[in-house]
């Protein structure tokens, strides 16, 4: 059993007031069909599930009147055993995407309020690439827009794969302590850490693979099951996208290692293809961000909050989201070598895209910063109010273009960077420097900043 923090953002949905019938959407295999079967036997009485894809028959249930009355009864009959109690029974529509007119009767449930309903469903059905709500019958009635909560799911991040391999609490918070407090991190628990992230890097955050991972520490049946889900990714791609796009899609999540690779990673169609236009190919691009594999890190023009206001969409790298998938693209061996350290030039992608897995696990977007004199940064992040610097050194080696941007304030308006490398915690001067597994500790601390109620007796005499 992996523990994964959505169940404390499922404990809180279910005990909230006037709540919404919830939508867990999320990259496929990453584990919403088990978390909410587990978290509806454990805290409900009743629990009554329909799968869309297994059972295309339970779609009957929507046809006609989609009020809460009616398609309790349409359940009730096509379910037997079902039982449906007020305030005890929670409802599963699982891969909702297959079944439009589920999607839509969450406002009924919503409105009704009777019931808990919790749907699922993969990134590419949630936004309408299902194949019974395609692209030219989707209509606007047919999301719920304003009467569901949505919550995005990803596969397991570092902090849960520590969780699975048995670090206690104990041990998290003392990294956490040292990365807040700015001191080294015991030697034992240093190296422990090291080897941990490494075999992170490997195997990733998908949790069949996390699971054969912990049950055979077989690096090679592990690579297997990598392979098997990535070739169910391109099935989708098969299923899902149109005809025309198909192979585009295909061969730009293919170029990815070979851009990754390039010194400037900036993402480029001529990788892709010899003589392909960006026209051609945005498109697929698209469709892979959709489908949660990839996530964009856009450049910026300035080195200045808002990130996104000064982003330019039209340059950007492009990583995968789970640094496990990426691996499972490499040659086979390639883990190994990363947990022997043998690894030469690649190391440096590869580091890379393990910062790019912890930031897009921790719902952040990807900012870079890069110059056509060639003055790069890895990526750009508010942080604790601030734009700062992220560097990632996967050996060690001086970040020029980090020290040059510090250097000049009046021009780039940087006061502080992280510089993410092998070895322990230390400061210099306005450079923190953190081993490689604390970069999943690098969020936003002011996106839950609560606002103060305003004292309007104050306004009184006004």
């Amino acid at each position: 059993m992996l523990k994964r923090k959505i169940e404390a953002q499922l404990a809180e949905w279910k005990d909230s007031r006037d709540k919404k019938p919830l939508v867990i959407k999320g990259i496929r295999q990453c584990g919403k069909t088990y978390i909410v079967k587990k978290f509806a036997e454990e805290h409900y009485e009743n629990m009554v599930y329909m799968n869309f894809i297994l059972e295309p028959d339970k779609k009957a249930a929507f046809t006609g009147n989609i009020d809460v009355e009616t398609i309790v009864l349409n359940l009730s009959a096509l379910l037997p055993d079902s039982r449906f109690v007020p305030g005890k029974t929670c409802i599963i529509f699982d891969e909702i995407q297959d079944c439009k007119e589920a999607r839509t009767a969450l406002k009924s449930f919503c409105i009704d309020g009777r019931y808990d309903v919790i749907a699922t469903g993969s990134l590419l059905g949630v936004k309408g690439y299902g194949k019974s709500s395609n692209k030219q019958d989707e209509t606007p009635d047919s999301v719920p827009v304003g009467y569901e909560t949505i919550i995005e799911m990803y596969p397991l991040d570092f902090e849960e794969f520590l969780w699975a391999s048995g670090i206690g609490e104990k041990v998290i918070d003392a990294v956490k302590s040292c990365f807040v407090k700015e001191t080294q991190v015991p030697n034992g628990i240093h190296n422990a850490m090291m080897e941990l992230l490494h075999r992170y890097v490997i195997v990733g955050g998908l949790p069949e693979v996390v699971n054969k991972f912990l049950e055979t520490k077989n690096v090679g049946l592990v690579y297997n099951v990598q392979r098997r889900l990535l070739a169910g990714y391109e099935e989708d791609m098969v299923k899902y996208a149109d005809d025309a796009d198909k192979p585009r899609i295909r061969e730009c999540f293919e170029s990815i290692p070979k851009q990754l690779a390039r010194e400037n990673k900036k993402f480029q169609y001529s990788a892709v293809r010899k003589g392909a236009r960006a026209s051609q190919y945005v498109g697929s691009i698209q469709w892979l961000e959709d489908a949660g594999l990839v996530r964009r890190c856009y450049n910026t023009q300035i080195t200045e909050l808002p990130l996104e206001g000064n982003s330019m969409k039209d340059c950007f790298k492009l990583y995968v989201t789970d640094i496990g998938l990426l691996m499972a693209m490499l040659d086979y061996g390639t883990q190994a070598d990363i947990l022997k350290g043998d690894l030469l030039g690649y190391k440096g992608a590869i580091f890379e895209n393990l910062m790019a897995d912890f930031l897009c696990k921790s719902g952040q977007k990807l900012y870079y910063f890069h110059k056509d004199s060639g003055l790069e940064l890895d990526f750009l992040m508010r942080y604790k109010g601030e734009c700062v610097i992220v560097e990632v050194k996967a050996r060690t080696g001086k970040a020029k273009s980090m020290a040059t941007v510090l250097k000049n304030k009046n021009v780039y308006h940087v006061n502080s960077a992280i510089k993410i490398v092998h070895y322990n915690v230390g400061r210099n001067g306005e450079v923190l420097t953190i081993p490689l597994y604390m970069g999943f500790l690098i969020v936003d601390c002011y996106a839950d900043t609560i606002i103060p109620d305003i004292d309007l007796s104050q306004l009184a005499d006004l």
